[in-house]
């Protein structure tokens, strides 16, 4: 009898490392598909974040054209000539200030981008930016008690 519980509780036991086995492969897939599923979703976050820069940086350049346009027309209807002088320093006023909007725009972007994460606010699955919270807190605490 007693070699028939010996059996009885390896059998079980074998069971239930098959069981914790079975379990381990399923929270392995889960994991990948949950990785997967993020993945997939800030790379769409990527793309919807480079389609709206391209449509501001579209409108920003219209903006550009129509505004250099009516000073054109402005200084044509007051007597001056539009492309010399004070009137050309004008425009090409206009034209850098508009490029150099752009390129802090264009790093911005990039730096969204390349940090993985389109916004503070979104989750990377890193524990870095808790562990700073934290520590920021204790110093802060730390500070008011002495």
């Amino acid at each position: 009898m007693a070699q028939i519980a010996t059996i009885a509780g390896l059998a079980i036991a074998g069971v239930s490392a098959y069981n914790q086995a079975q379990q381990q492969r399923q929270r392995r897939a889960e994991t990948r598909v949950q990785q997967q599923a993020a993945r997939e979703h800030q790379i769409a976050q990527q793309q919807v974040i480079t389609t709206q820069a391209a449509a501001q940086q579209r409108a920003r350049q219209e903006v550009l054209a129509r505004t250099i346009a009516a000073t054109r027309a402005r200084l044509a209807a007051g007597g001056i000539s539009p492309d010399e002088g004070s009137a050309a320093a004008l425009t090409a006023g206009m034209v850098a200030d508009a490029a150099q909007d752009q390129a802090e725009s264009t790093e911005l972007l990039r730096t969204r981008l390349a940090a993985g994460r389109p916004s503070l606010l979104t989750a990377n699955g890193d524990f870095q930016g808790f562990v700073r919270a934290t520590q920021s807190f204790g110093a802060i605490a730390r500070n008011l008690l002495d």
